[in-house]
């Protein structure tokens, strides 16, 4: 159609770049390291990601990476965990899915654990005060380039900027996990109606085999028969399972959910509830790690050891089972013209919906004075301009601040 702007894959992701294909031990290590200083919650989550494995390593392009995104978006679960598990399980099945997911989240699940057993302190002093509030400041920087590079990528045209301006604004106004979703439905239809199926169509699916399939369904049955099972039997890993299947636009949601299935029937007081979830947010990696601190201390369930790995696999199991049944398909129906535009919609949702979420949560959670305000710009110019790696940031602000 004639004066529609022509958005060609190199809009999403650099052609004259061969993407190396990494092995599953490769992956498991990057997310080790990623479990270990990726500070800030799930949206900074997901700007580590993008450092670490499109910028960095090229193990993916950015337009794979806002897929994968988008699929978890809409799923229940945590968001970063579970973009973790998907690019393992596309690289090496539910086995390098598993790695993956487990490298990522076992150091946060280890620091809760030590703090529910008493080896954490929440009193940090000056100098644990200043090294978290430096961290915040990392995880500012390291977002606010995110949002620039994958804006530049999966946004351009003018078309596709109104589209995450409007998504931004969707999740402006309301902030919540259902107004996230609500976004990329928006993003979805106009990417079909604004960028037509031409725009999208060099977007080359991943490719479908039948075991992946046949994964793919099991990972559904199971969520079904696990759902249906829990839910009248009640109990601890239920309580767990139906706070990790109801979680929809970020980790943070399962605060009332878990307050509800944990609090309120008295296995833990509100107190050490609180206490817990405000350490979690110090915490590097996933915030459903809180689910090993509540394992441990719950009057009902194993306790220790044991409650804290049936915590974290019951809430976290709903989301994984999610991805596995959905993957396949949503890589196999990449093929249809009509569904890349959508796809490509989605992408500028993302942007959208990240650069809310750094404007409204990461941006003042890190910069409460003016001084915060230049060190966080500086860190920004070195980050993009100078392109140093992002751990040299975090190290430099958290030792700095």
């Amino acid at each position: 159609m004639g004066g529609l702007p022509q958005l060609r894959l190199e809009a999403v992701c650099d052609v004259n770049v061969s993407l190396a294909r990494p092995r599953t031990a490769q992956l498991t290590a990057t997310f080790l390291l990623l479990g270990l200083t990726a500070f800030g919650g799930p949206i900074a989550h997901l700007a580590y990601f993008r450092s670490a494995l499109v910028a960095r390593r090229r193990w993916l392009d950015d337009a794979e990476l806002a897929r994968i995104i988008a699929l978890c978006q809409v799923l229940p679960g945590p968001t970063s965990s579970q973009v973790a598990y998907a690019i393992g399980l596309q690289r090496g099945g539910v086995i390098g899915g598993l790695a993956t997911w487990s490298a990522f989240t076992a150091p946060s699940a280890l620091l809760m654990l030590l703090l529910a057993f008493g080896l954490g302190h929440l009193g940090l002093g000056e100098f644990g005060q200043g090294l978290i509030h430096g961290l915040k400041l990392a995880a500012v920087a390291i977002v606010a380039q995110a949002v620039l590079v994958m804006a530049d990528g999966l946004a351009r045209g003018w078309r596709a900027a109104g589209i995450a301006l409007i998504c931004a604004i969707i999740t402006g106004v309301a902030p919540s996990g259902l107004s996230q979703l609500a976004a990329l439905v928006v993003g979805a239809l106009a990417g079909v109606m604004a960028l037509t199926p031409s725009l999208a169509a060099s977007i080359e699916p991943a490719p479908t085999r039948a075991h992946r399939r046949r994964a793919a369904l099991s990972g559904l049955a199971m969520l079904l028969l696990l759902l249906i099972a829990l839910t009248p039997l009640g109990g601890f890993a239920g309580a767990f399972y139906r706070s990790g299947a109801l979680v929809f636009g970020g980790g943070h949601v399962v605060l009332p959910l878990l307050r509800d299935a944990i609090v309120v029937p008295g296995w833990v007081g509100e107190e050490v509830f609180l206490s817990g979830y405000g350490a979690a947010q110090a915490m590097p990696g996933p915030l459903f790690s809180f689910a090993a601190y509540l394992g441990v201390l719950s009057s009902d369930g194993p306790g220790g050891v044991m409650g804290a790995a049936v915590a974290i696999l019951a809430i976290s199991a709903p989301g994984l089972l999610a991805v596995t049944a959905a993957l396949p398909f949503w890589n196999q129906i990449m093929g249809d013209r009509r569904i890349g535009a959508a796809v490509a919609g989605l992408n500028a949702a993302v942007v959208g919906i990240l650069a809310t979420a750094f404007a409204l949560v990461v941006l003042p959670a890190g910069v409460a004075t003016p001084g915060d305000g230049l060190a966080a710009l500086v860190a920004i110019g070195a980050l993009v301009a100078g392109r140093a790696p992002p751990l040299v940031i975090v190290v430099l602000l958290g030792l700095l601040a």
